[in-house]
């Protein structure tokens, strides 16, 4: 295709075809001209205008960036120590609640010691008591069921309560004094 080309422009006579017109050249000159002082004069002050707004924005954002994770760190940091010493004073409590819980029942348990001990006391003086009533009731007793026994024997009542009474104290002396020396 190209050597058919050749061959009709060869035949005209115009030179070579592959050359535009010399009017053409300098008209698309003159456009080329027209489109670079554009280009030069108003658009790329423009887009020079915006690519530095752009890259101040980009920087000012990396800027704000890097701030915020110096700060996210930071605050990391001082959430880290207080949590260390939120678990250091947790467990100081817990220690100190079971010193109180120990100190608690041991007191508890030396006042239940000391309250039984008083009420055993309390028995046992009460038990005592109660015995030596019952031992001086069953020696009233006892007496007057000799003495009417022994007057029931002898056909007679005994008339002098204090001499009969000091007999029959002075019998169950030696009854207890002889149980005691056989246990």
């Amino acid at each position: 295709m190209v050597d058919a080309l050749l061959t009709v422009a060869a035949e005209e006579g115009s030179g070579n075809p592959l050359l535009p017109a010399y009017y053409d050249i300098i008209w698309s000159g003159v456009c080329f001209v027209i489109i670079v002082l554009v280009v030069v004069f108003y658009a790329l002050p423009r887009v020079t205008t915006v690519l530095d707004a752009r890259s101040a924005a980009i920087e000012g954002n990396i800027a704000k960036a890097d701030e915020a994770q110096r700060k996210a760190e930071a605050a990391l940091e001082e959430y880290t120590a207080q949590l260390a010493d939120a678990r250091k004073e947790a467990g100081e409590i817990r220690d100190a609640a079971r010193e109180d819980g120990r100190k608690i029942v041991s007191e508890a348990k030396q006042n239940a010691s000391a309250e039984a001990e008083r009420l055993t006391a309390a028995a046992h003086t009460q038990i005592e008591a109660e015995r030596q009533a019952a031992v001086v009731s069953l020696r009233s007793e006892v007496g007057t069921l000799a003495l009417d026994l022994a007057g029931g024997v002898i056909g007679e009542t005994l008339s002098d309560d204090q001499k009969a009474q000091a007999v029959v104290d002075r019998f169950l002396t030696d009854l207890e004094a002889s149980e005691k020396a056989s246990n």
